[in-house]
Parts: C-alpha cells; sequence; structure tokens
C-alpha cells in the first residue's frame, strides 16, 4: 500500500452486546513508517475508534458508511455463511 492511499477491510456480520448485527468495518493509510486506522460499524456508521484521522476525516469515513450500509452489509453477508465459501 503506497503512502496516502486507503485500504478498507470487513468482517463477516457478527450480533454485538445488544444482539443486533453489525458489520466491523476498518480503514487504514499507510502515513511514512506509520498507519492511521480507524474502525467504524455499519449499519450505525459511526467510528468507533481512531488513530492518525483528523476530525473531517472521520465525518467523511461516517458519511461513506452510511450511504454504503446496504451494500457494506450485502457484502458481508456472503463471507458470513460457510456453505458459500465451497
Amino acid at each position: 500500500m503506497a503512502d496516502g492511499e486507503m485500504k478498507m477491510t470487513y468482517s463477516a456480520i457478527v450480533r454485538d452486546k445488544d444482539n443486533k448485527r453489525i458489520v466491523r468495518v476498518m480503514f487504514e493509510r499507510k502515513n511514512g513508517s506509520l498507519s492511521d486506522t480507524a474502525e467504524g460499524l455499519v449499519p450505525d456508521g459511526k467510528i468507533v475508534k481512531s488513530s492518525g484521522f483528523s476530525p473531517d476525516e472521520i465525518k467523511q469515513l461516517e458519511s461513506y458508511l452510511w450511504e454504503n450500509s446496504q451494500s457494506i452489509m450485502d457484502e458481508a453477508k456472503k463471507i458470513s455463511n460457510p456453505l458459500k465459501w465451497l
């Protein structure tokens, strides 16, 4: 990954402490020898942990999560069912 390039990964669908279906989304950006990271939740569209991102960037990431929550959930469904891996 080149400096400044953003990488997004996501979990399978899991249950939170309230038994609600969520997907954990991780954003990572190389910043010299370090990495900036942010972890968000879908469908809430909220960043819950971050390091290295500015408040404005966090707002942009949250907007991205909110606007794309359905497609992220759809993609996470594909990895949530191991029978579909075969």
